[in-house]
């Protein structure tokens, strides 16, 4: 029963999550309603604040307006990671080292490339004030990112948050549920120009493989 409901919950916040790369309320009002009878508020706000970092805070903002049409704000809030910027930034370190693995140093020193002060905010703001809050396990984090990536269509971070995904203690067949949700929403909102995950899913199976599952 247990592993049911718990299924049931991950299931609709990776299909909130997944919602979130389109631009409709009407689709995010019958996610959040979903979301609502299967998880805890502060698991659906912490899905709805850690978007904002792959949709943008439109989006993130509008979806809220929907949000707060169901559920109004309550007294407190989760306890926000309030630590100073070291802080986050060791924090952010240490929990993006977690998800990339092996990957960290490569990824770390691309970003560098492109940007110092990408990096940073990457680090600090990113994995640091943002995702390394409470309210939300790292794992189902990651696989409302999965679900989402999936849905927008962006392949090559999403290649990257699979992975990242089972690092951070999700299990292969939640990683491959959480992408089958994000490639469903997309075929759903649009259509035949929705992003094709047959590659990724085919490269996902191998290394499913790989790991003996």
């Amino acid at each position: 029963m247990t592993d049911r409901v718990d299924r049931e919950r991950i299931s609709a916040l990776t299909s909130l999550a997944a919602e979130l790369a389109g631009d409709s309320e009407s689709r995010w009002r019958v996610a959040l309603k979903r979301a609502a009878e299967a998880a805890p508020v502060v698991e659906i706000e912490e899905v709805l604040l850690q978007s904002h970092l792959f949709v943008g805070f439109p989006v993130v903002l509008n979806a809220f307006m929907t949000w707060r049409q169901m559920q109004p704000r309550v007294e407190a809030d989760p306890a926000p990671n309030a630590a100073g910027m070291e802080a986050r930034r060791v924090a952010g370190e240490q929990l993006c080292a977690r998800v990339y693995g092996k990957a960290y140093d490569r990824l770390r020193e691309n970003v560098r490339e492109l940007s110092l002060d990408l990096d940073r905010w990457m680090i600090e703001d990113g994995y640091g004030k943002t995702l390394s809050r409470p309210g939300l396990p790292p794992d189902v984090r990651e696989l409302c990112v999965v679900a989402l990536l999936a849905a927008a269509g962006q392949r090559r971070q999403l290649r990257s948050h699979l992975r990242g995904a089972l690092n951070v203690g999700a299990s292969p067949e939640s990683v491959e549920a959480a992408l089958l949700v994000g490639c469903q929403v997309a075929r759903e909102a649009m259509g035949t120009e929705a992003f094709d995950a047959t590659e990724v899913l085919i490269e996902w199976r191998e290394i499913r493989e790989r790991i003996g599952t």
